[in-house]
Protein backbone atom coordinates (compact mmCIF):
# COMPACT_ATOMS: atom_id res chain seq x y z
CA UNK A 1 0.00 0.00 0.00
CA UNK A 2 1.57 3.51 -0.61
CA UNK A 3 1.61 6.21 1.24
CA UNK A 4 2.47 9.66 1.04
CA UNK A 5 4.54 11.67 3.77
CA UNK A 6 4.46 14.73 4.22
CA UNK A 7 7.33 16.84 6.07
CA UNK A 8 8.33 21.01 6.56
CA UNK A 9 5.77 21.98 8.47
CA UNK A 10 6.39 24.04 11.58
CA UNK A 11 6.08 27.36 13.11
CA UNK A 12 7.24 30.58 11.32
CA UNK A 13 6.52 34.31 11.94
CA UNK A 14 4.99 36.55 9.61
CA UNK A 15 6.64 36.84 6.58
CA UNK A 16 8.59 33.83 6.52
CA UNK A 17 9.07 30.66 4.72
CA UNK A 18 8.53 27.36 4.63
CA UNK A 19 8.66 24.63 2.06
CA UNK A 20 6.45 21.77 2.15
CA UNK A 21 7.74 18.12 1.06
CA UNK A 22 5.63 14.99 0.21
CA UNK A 23 6.96 11.83 -0.60
CA UNK A 24 5.49 8.47 -2.22
CA UNK A 25 6.41 5.38 -0.55
CA UNK A 26 6.13 3.47 -4.03
CA UNK A 27 5.52 3.78 -7.49
CA UNK A 28 1.86 5.58 -8.57
CA UNK A 29 1.43 4.86 -12.18
CA UNK A 30 -0.50 6.86 -14.46
CA UNK A 31 -0.53 10.42 -12.06
CA UNK A 32 -3.45 12.61 -13.55
CA UNK A 33 -2.60 15.10 -10.63
CA UNK A 34 -0.35 16.44 -7.71
CA UNK A 35 -1.38 18.85 -5.15
CA UNK A 36 -1.81 20.79 -2.03
CA UNK A 37 -4.85 21.59 0.12
CA UNK A 38 -4.83 23.03 3.56
CA UNK A 39 -7.60 22.65 6.27
CA UNK A 40 -8.06 25.48 9.17
CA UNK A 41 -9.73 24.82 12.08
CA UNK A 42 -13.66 25.36 11.39
CA UNK A 43 -13.15 25.44 7.91
CA UNK A 44 -13.31 22.79 5.19
CA UNK A 45 -10.29 21.65 3.61
CA UNK A 46 -9.55 23.76 0.46
CA UNK A 47 -7.30 23.57 -2.77
CA UNK A 48 -3.75 25.45 -2.23
CA UNK A 49 -2.13 24.52 -5.49
CA UNK A 50 -2.28 21.68 -8.40
CA UNK A 51 -0.11 20.22 -10.80
CA UNK A 52 -2.68 18.54 -13.22
CA UNK A 53 -0.90 16.13 -15.33
CA UNK A 54 -0.17 18.28 -18.69
CA UNK A 55 -1.63 21.04 -18.18
CA UNK A 56 -0.98 24.63 -16.28
CA UNK A 57 -0.02 24.79 -12.50
CA UNK A 58 -3.53 26.37 -10.65
CA UNK A 59 -3.49 27.97 -7.44
CA UNK A 60 -5.62 29.63 -5.21
CA UNK A 61 -5.87 33.16 -5.28
CA UNK A 62 -5.08 33.38 -1.57
CA UNK A 63 -1.81 32.02 -2.22
CA UNK A 64 -0.93 33.42 -6.15
CA UNK A 65 2.28 35.11 -6.03
CA UNK A 66 3.28 33.66 -2.91
CA UNK A 67 3.58 29.94 -3.07
CA UNK A 68 5.28 27.66 -5.73
CA UNK A 69 4.34 23.83 -6.51
CA UNK A 70 6.51 21.48 -7.90
CA UNK A 71 7.27 17.88 -8.31
CA UNK A 72 9.59 15.45 -9.53
CA UNK A 73 8.23 12.82 -11.15
CA UNK A 74 11.00 10.33 -11.02
CA UNK A 75 10.84 10.13 -7.46
CA UNK A 76 6.90 10.83 -7.17
CA UNK A 77 7.54 13.57 -4.38
CA UNK A 78 5.75 16.91 -4.79
CA UNK A 79 6.86 20.20 -3.05
CA UNK A 80 5.15 23.79 -1.56
CA UNK A 81 7.35 26.24 -1.79
CA UNK A 82 5.59 28.99 0.76
CA UNK A 83 6.75 32.53 0.92
CA UNK A 84 5.37 35.78 2.73
CA UNK A 85 3.48 33.56 4.88
CA UNK A 86 0.44 35.31 6.40
CA UNK A 87 -1.19 34.37 9.84
CA UNK A 88 -4.04 33.39 7.74
CA UNK A 89 -2.00 30.63 6.13
CA UNK A 90 -1.87 28.72 9.23
CA UNK A 91 -3.56 25.32 8.62
CA UNK A 92 -3.24 21.58 8.20
CA UNK A 93 -1.71 21.24 4.87
CA UNK A 94 -2.27 17.91 3.10
CA UNK A 95 -0.56 16.19 -0.25
CA UNK A 96 -2.40 14.73 -2.76
CA UNK A 97 -1.85 12.73 -5.54
CA UNK A 98 -4.56 11.62 -7.79
CA UNK A 99 -3.95 8.11 -10.07
CA UNK A 100 -6.28 5.38 -9.95
CA UNK A 101 -7.42 6.45 -6.63
CA UNK A 102 -6.82 9.39 -4.45
CA UNK A 103 -3.68 9.15 -2.01
CA UNK A 104 -4.18 11.25 0.69
CA UNK A 105 -0.97 12.70 2.98
CA UNK A 106 -1.09 12.58 6.94
CA UNK A 107 -0.97 16.29 6.77
CA UNK A 108 1.35 18.59 8.63
CA UNK A 109 0.57 21.57 10.82
CA UNK A 110 1.43 24.54 9.33
CA UNK A 111 1.24 27.85 11.97
CA UNK A 112 2.04 31.21 11.14
CA UNK A 113 2.32 34.17 14.19
CA UNK A 114 1.56 37.57 13.94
Amino acid sequence: QVQLVESGGGLVQAGGSLRLSCAASGTIFSIASMGWYRQAPGRQRELVAIIPNGKRTNYADSVKGRFTISSDNVKTTVYLQMSSLKPEDTAVYYCNIVASRSYWGQGTQVTVSS
